[in-house]
């Protein structure tokens, strides 16, 4: 999640909310990098979904995502059902079928399986970043600062995404967004620009965990 807006965000640990806002070893081929074998991720949302995978084996473990939720800011019990969901959701979608590991786990090179509806478009069926999608929550949604949003204004942006009957997809957009801004709104209750670009790629978790006095995660 280069930065699009014109403050910089200020990052606070919030009080913890359920996450909406989102893995055995396997051959990464083309994706393993020349050094040390760590691999390369070449979307924005494997890139945003590796923060958590802390020994980059590609896979993204139930303890490594509490870990990782923990290390930005959310509270123990938050973290373990927030972690629950988050992996009991995902990790069957993008379970391998000759998967041999945990159903719980996730599998980052397939995290595009996991893609769930009536949310902003940000990420296409690939999981590749899409700057028009995103310039065009705050071209619809900002109306009080025009690289930002309040609470309101986001609620707004959520029910404008939600697709009939979409009722998982609901559900796991109210989780994320508030997730997000719970964690990472500024003083004056604002979800700035720049700050809900940098969660598309992960390095928003960053910030956050240097910030909590934590370490960086996987990558």
């Amino acid at each position: 999640m280069a930065a699009a807006g014109q403050r910089r965000p200020s990052l606070r640990a919030a009080a913890p909310v359920p996450l909406l806002l989102l893995m055995i070893v396997v051959s990464f081929g083309s994706q393993a990098a020349a050094a040390g074998g760590a691999p390369t991720w070449t979307t924005e949302l494997q890139q945003h979904v590796a923060y958590f995978d802390t020994d980059n084996d590609g896979i993204v473990t139930y303890s490594e995502t509490e870990a990782g939720l923990r290390r930005i800011g959310l509270g123990a019990i938050a973290a373990t059902a927030a972690a629950t969901l988050i992996n009991g959701v995902i990790g069957p979608k993008t379970r391998p079928d000759n998967a041999t590991t945990s159903h719980l786990d996730i599998y980052i090179e397939n995290i595009h399986k996991g893609i769930h509806g009536s949310d902003t478009g940000s990420y296409d069926a690939q999981g590749r970043f899409v700057q028009a999608k995103f310039d065009e929550i705050f071209i619809k949604y900002a109306k009080t600062e025009p690289n930002a949003l309040n609470q309101t204004e986001l609620e707004e942006m959520r029910h404008g995404n939600r697709g009939s009957n979409d009722f998982s997809g609901w559900a796991a957009s109210k989780a994320e967004w508030d997730m997000l801004y719970s964690l990472a709104k500024d003083k004056d209750g604002f979800l700035q620009k720049d700050t809900a670009r940098a969660v598309y790629d992960g390095s928003l978790f960053v910030t956050l965990a240097q910030k909590n006095g934590g370490s960086s995660g996987g990558n």
